[in-house]
């Protein structure tokens, strides 16, 4: 093992945190840029107006099903044939954005169906619009639905962007590719990227299983969520507080006065 690792790993290391970053860019534009486009897509499937779920169910039949190694060849090879020149970063995102939102959309559309109709129906009875009823109904329950599945999108987009060496994006699978071409050590090059990979995906894994876990039990993420809750509790509580020592009879109806406070503040 002594003569195993041979290569002048702290020479790269400018090189390989620099590629390390290009692939983290990679993966926040290309992921966000997914799931807007997914998302549109999805409220295209599930739209009234027939060509719109035609053209969107054509669009996710046919991404996904068109390897992603062939839509970043025709991102930056394919369209430079035709006039259309994108950078390397552009062609890349570019790629992974209309690949991976094809899957989002399937995810995000059967999300939003799970809701329960009769949640558009409360909406509705409380005099919501169609925007509202979708942004403070439908969105925040099927989020919990979507989660998982988009989690595990957002980990092999993360992977799938070694598949950028081919256009030579500057990450880190290109930047393995340029060290093993200078030092002949292919084995422990790759493996040494395989374990950057690893130390990439297993971690943030895990974090957005824990945020998985926490949305269902129903932790409130947002600190405006938290503000408006712990404002409930503490009218709440005064109230209860107040409630027990005028007695039980008053205590009761302050206490019910108490619970449709809380209900209208969160």
């Amino acid at each position: 093992m002594s003569g195993f690792f041979q290569v002048p790993w702290s020479d790269y290391r400018p090189d390989l945190t620099a590629a390390l970053g290009r692939t983290v860019s990679y993966t926040v534009v290309s992921f966000a840029g997914a799931v807007v486009l997914g998302l549109a897509v999805a409220l295209l499937r599930l739209s009234r107006v027939w060509p719109a779920r035609a053209l969107a169910a054509v669009y996710t039949e046919v991404f996904k099903n068109v390897p992603l190694l062939a839509i970043i060849f025709l991102s930056y090879f394919g369209l430079a044939s035709a006039g259309i020149r994108l950078d390397v970063f552009t062609a890349g995102c570019l790629s992974l954005v209309v690949f991976y939102a094809a899957y989002l959309s399937e995810i995000f559309r059967s999300a939003i169906s799970g809701v329960h109709a009769g949640q558009t129906e409360a909406g509705e009875a409380l005099g919501l619009g169609r925007a509202g009823i979708f942004g403070h109904v439908v969105l925040p329950q099927a989020v919990r639905l979507a989660l998982a599945g988009t989690n595990t999108m957002l980990v092999d987009l993360l992977k799938s962007t070694s598949l950028l060496v081919t256009i030579s994006a500057a990450e880190l699978m290109s930047e393995g590719r340029l060290i093993t071409s200078a030092t002949f050590r292919a084995l422990e090059v790759y493996l040494v990227i395989s374990a950057v990979y690893f130390a990439l995906c297993y971690p943030l894994s895990q974090l957005l299983l824990l945020l998985e876990r926490k949305v269902r039990a129903g932790v409130p993420l947002s600190p405006w969520r938290r503000r408006r809750i712990r404002a409930a509790r503490a009218l709440l509580a005064a109230d209860l507080g107040t409630g027990t020592g005028t007695g039980t009879g008053t205590g009761t109806g302050t206490g019910t006065a108490a619970t449709d406070r809380k209900e209208a503040v969160v």
